[in-house]
């Protein structure tokens, strides 16, 4: 079934690992950053 859907790999999956700027920790942090840049400015 070649060209179908692909829902991607596993959750967890350490293979699948390149550099982390989209791993849940990063965005969290980006979220924070942003929020008190928006305060300060």
């Amino acid at each position: 079934m070649h060209g179908g859907t692909n829902p991607g790999a596993p959750k967890g999956n350490r293979n699948a690992w390149k550099h982390g700027s989209r791993s849940a920790e990063t965005i969290a942090l980006l979220s924070c950053l942003r929020e008190f840049s928006a305060d300060a400015g």
